[in-house]
């Protein structure tokens, strides 16, 4: 298979790669559609009126009454979708006639995270009423009214982050003030617990593969990510290769299945400044069921909080130490942290983020794939922190 050319995939490559890397069904048919479509043209603008047309007609597939579709605007956010903001004037089930500010969230033509618009969308209908997320009304899960795949949910009200904060791309960085820490802290901590204690099993998650308690539920993410990076890198990295090789030999047993979002961190929440309550939980997109573990390694990381005032202490999300925010999860949720299956998923975590830089990333930017290309190739630049940041953590658990 070394000949292969990547940005002309085989059938053939394709499928040796799908039966090499057994993945959760709708996470394969979206990674095999990626590959199909890959040596199609490049991404092109596409213009606020195509996106007009295409949600009118996914709109007319959906409702009987008479809709008008109004003030559509571009929407900033958003490193790896195309987003639509518009009002809906519509005879809302339930409601009745009324109008309302909803949002448009469409993949370009190869994302820098290749995703399923229907787990996504599952997801948050699922969620509604749980912990605070945008009201999900309809999906175009194949593209068949837009040009790619497609969701539609409700406008949340509210920021990224506190107005007179700095932070950086994707939420990077972003400092939360002393003031605020005690107010936002409990609902962070609160709803990550809420989420991970979620009985999803009546959520119509009709699209998600269950793993069986007591196995290795990390096993489908590995061959998700290790397909991916077999797809899109450029060049082989032994270290990755020694990575894999050591999670696939020390797969830890799940003991209780969760929802788990992929990305929960600060930057992913919006939060209304004049009451700081978090309104809403963005970017379902990595969402699947698995180890709680896998998103608290992810909101424990350095990336995603910043140093008290006293310059030693790391602020988890940039709350609460380390200490104190497992001991509010564990109370919030009802399920206990293991910190040696935390380091585990440390070290997936870092691995994942390297695949979505350096291999997706840098060959959605060089084909011409994404709308995003001075973004994603900024993202490039981190590739080599975070495989540094593997590296330690590969020295501590060899």
């Amino acid at each position: 298979m070394s000949r292969i050319d990547k940005n002309r995939p085989t059938r053939e490559w394709i499928e040796h790669l799908r039966k090499r890397f057994p993945c959760e069904k709708e996470v394969d048919r979206v990674l095999t559609r990626k590959l199909q479509r890959r040596a199609g043209p490049p991404y092109s603008p596409v213009s606020l009126e195509t996106l007009i047309a295409g949600t009118e007609a996914l709109l007319r597939s959906e409702l009987k009454d008479e809709f008008t579709l109004s003030e559509a605007k571009w929407l900033s956010g958003g490193a790896s979708k195309l987003q639509m903001a518009f009002t809906l004037s519509w005879n809302q089930p339930g409601v009745g006639r009324t109008t309302t500010p909803m949002v448009l969230r469409m993949e370009p033509s190869e994302s820098i995270s290749e995703t399923s618009r229907l787990c996504e969308f599952q997801i948050i209908k699922a969620l509604e009423g749980h912990i605070p997320v945008p009201p999900a009304y309809w999906v175009d899960a194949d593209g068949t009214f837009l040009p790619y795949p497609a969701i539609v949910y409700g406008f949340a009200e509210g920021v990224a982050k506190p107005t007179a904060s700095a932070g950086g791309v994707t939420g990077l960085g972003t400092f939360i003030p002393p003031a605020l820490r005690p107010v936002l802290g409990p609902q962070f901590i609160g709803h990550l617990g809420q989420l991970h204690a979620f009985d999803w099993r009546n959520g119509g998650l009709t699209s998600f593969d269950v793993p069986a308690l007591g196995t290795p539920a990390i096993e489908w993410q590995l061959n998700h990510w290790e397909r991916i990076w077999e797809e899109d890198s450029n060049e082989d990295v032994p270290l990755l290769r020694l990575a894999m090789s050591w999670m696939r030999s020390n797969m830890p047993p799940v003991d209780h299945l969760s929802v788990i979002h992929g990305d929960f961190r600060t930057g992913n929440f919006l939060f209304t400044e004049h009451d700081n309550r978090i309104s809403a939980w963005l970017d379902w997109e990595f969402a699947h069921l698995g180890d709680r573990h896998e998103d608290l390694a992810w909101v424990t990381k350095t990336e995603f909080g910043h140093l008290a005032e006293d310059g030693k202490t790391f602020l988890v999300g940039g709350f609460a130490p380390m200490d104190e925010f497992c001991a509010a999860y564990e109370k919030a949720s009802g399920l206990a942290v293991n910190r040696n299956t935390l380091k585990y998923y440390d070290v997936f975590n870092s691995y994942k983020s390297t695949a979505i830089v350096l291999a997706t990333g840098c060959r959605a930017t060089r084909n011409g794939k994404t709308h995003q290309d001075v973004l994603v190739a900024w993202l490039l630049g981190i590739a080599y922190t975070l495989m540094e940041g593997l590296r330690t953590q590969l020295d501590e658990v060899l």
